[in-house]
């Protein structure tokens, strides 16, 4: 039931009763007791956290496949979050403990009982597959939940979601099986909170939509979602891509302990499983290392840390991914999908303190930084250093490296992250779904990352802003009345990805949005709507050419 008005929101309070009362639903493993909540607009919403969907992955299960949740006796309380992931939170380098039991679904409806089920919208968490969590401080559900049903959801982080042994044991993937397992947990019991589980739309963040993407092409998430919405991730940005996963295990293992000539696998497991969890999460990419040059590449948005999605073995039990995802796309081995992606116009406005006070000193040492760490791992030095000339020249021309240059540094930095590894991947999706794509150019007292660019006159979205205006991050306590500027660029980005969860098309009233797939149209969230055309198509073709230039897929 969608509350808009003053007589809507009476409506709501004689059908759905008062914020703070208690509410009960039965899913397959017990009854739950949520409660009714108000949003930050003050529409009244049912809220369930804190489910288990899966067994606690503890003990021997650390590092393994998840398995079917527990069912419990009597009514278990739903009103709080259930404990997040062990992780780094690598923006602050702080550790959060958590608990390994850290599998939990969150559920919010504006109508447990419709008269005609809702769509149903499950969003997968950012945060590199090193942190993060499904919880509101981050992910309020106040923008969408008056349409539709929205599901939130942990899944196993670093390396307790990622290692790989490379065989099938540990397969890798613990992660996206993870979140594979939450979207059969909705499947089996979202009729229950009035959602429609053959209306599911999978929507994503950062590494959540490189998760998206993953989905869209394994065979293990087939029929499990209908859309998918990804914003600013793709499997092929360079921290997506597992290198050397097997032989980083044993590196690891080896830095905290284990025995440098034992290469037994049983031997290895059983040794990471009696590993306190902080040492383990407490491990960096580059300590883990099994190249001299991952520890200077070992940068945001460069690495390619050991906790990354890799290609599994063929195993009985079968697996999330087994082959490479351009295999995929090019075969035509995918769950064909519609599907919205977009960016940010300023990506990498995320690290813009991060450059100036470092990294551009390090780019400027070290030219191979300007080369996509991909290519890094699979071409010969004096190549990489043709490259980075390449690189160089197309961005910079004859100005320097330099402060005085940081918007160039910041469209170079945003395009090689994130941008044109988007295109190459949804370019490619144009020939099994409908495709439509948006540009975040949105600025205003929610850009919390992009208003360190006003300094240097750089006025932008930064990479996970989207978040911002899709979603209430309750940490933040960003201050909202319906008569802002705020307001109106949320409900110019929501509204859009309501309608295409429920109909397909992001404007199914007017022909605004032309589809990506023949036009390569965009269209441009800023103060106001437009359409634009191939709006980084020079770039695209630049990074075409060098991949072609050395013989790469592209």
């Amino acid at each position: 039931m969608a509350c808009i008005s003053a007589v809507s929101l009476l409506l709501c309070l004689v059908f759905q009763g008062i914020s703070g009362e208690d509410v009960q639903v039965t899913v397959e493993q017990g009854t739950l007791n949520g409660e009714i909540v108000t949003s930050v607009i003050g529409e009244n919403y049912y809220s369930f956290k804190g489910i288990p969907y899966a067994k606690p992955p503890v003990g021997a299960l650390r590092f393994k496949d998840p398995e079917d949740p527990i069912s419990w006796d009597g009514v278990r309380d739903a009103k709080v979050h259930g404990s997040v992931c062990p992780q780094l939170n690598i923006l602050t380098n702080t550790y959060i403990p958590g608990s390994e039991d850290c599998l939990f679904v969150n559920v919010y409806t504006p109508n447990v009982k419709p008269e005609t089920p809702l769509p149903v919208l499950v969003h997968i968490h950012g945060g590199a597959y090193l942190f993060g969590s499904g919880d509101t401080d981050l992910y309020g559900p106040d923008f969408f939940v008056s349409e539709m049903v929205v599901v939130t959801f942990n899944y196993r982080l670093a390396t307790l979601g990622f290692l790989s042994l490379g065989n099938c044991e540990v397969s890798g993937n613990a992660g996206l099986k993870d979140q594979v397992a939450a979207l059969k947990w909705v499947q089996k019991n979202i009729h229950v909170f009035g959602g429609d589980p053959t209306r599911v739309t999978l929507k994503g963040d950062t590494a959540g939509a490189a998760s998206v993407g993953y989905h869209m092409v394994s065979p293990g998430s087939k029929g499990l979602f209908h859309r998918a919405i990804a914003a600013s991730g793709s499997p092929f940005n360079d921290f997506n891509v597992g290198f050397e996963p097997r032989r980083r295990a044993f590196v690891l293992a080896q830095t905290l302990g284990f025995e440098t000539n034992n290469n037994n696998d049983n031997d290895l497991l059983e040794f990471l499983q009696s590993v306190e969890v902080v040492q383990l999460i407490n491990i960096t990419s580059s300590s883990a290392s099994v190249l001299a040059s991952q520890q200077i590449t070992d940068l945001p948005f460069k690495m390619q840390p050991f906790t990354a999605p890799v290609v599994e073995k063929a195993c009985p039990q079968g697996n999330f991914l087994t082959k490479d995802v351009l295999t995929s796309l090019e075969s035509g081995d995918v769950n064909k999908v519609d599907v919205m992606f977009g960016y940010a116009n300023k990506e990498s406005l995320l690290l813009l303190p991060a450059y100036v006070q470092a990294l551009l000193g390090q780019y400027n040492r070290y030219r191979e930084l300007f080369v996509p760490s991909k290519l890094l791992n699979v071409l010969t030095p004096s190549t990489i250093l043709n490259l980075a000339d390449e690189i160089i020249n197309f961005y910079f021309g004859d100005k320097a490296i330099s402060v005085d240059n940081i918007e160039e540094f910041i469209n170079y930095a945003s395009n090689v992250s994130i941008s044109y590894d988007m295109q190459r991947f949804f370019r490619r999706w144009t020939k099994f779904g409908n495709t439509y794509a948006f540009k975040l150019s949105s600025y205003s007292s929610r850009n919390v990352y992009g208003a360190a660019g006003e300094s240097y006159g750089i006025a932008g979205a930064a990479h996970f802003e989207d978040v911002f205006y899709t979603y209430d991050p309750k940490s933040l306590n960003l201050p909202l009345t319906k008569d802002s500027i705020e307001y109106k660029m949320i409900k110019q980005i929501t509204t859009p990805m309501i309608d295409f969860a429920k109909t397909g098309n992001p404007t199914p009233d007017t022909s605004f949005w032309p589809k990506y797939n023949c036009s390569l149209a965009y269209v441009n969230f800023a103060e106001d709507m437009t359409v634009v055309y191939a709006p980084d198509e020079a770039d695209y073709q630049f990074w075409k050419a060098l991949y072609k230039s050395v013989n790469e897929r592209f």
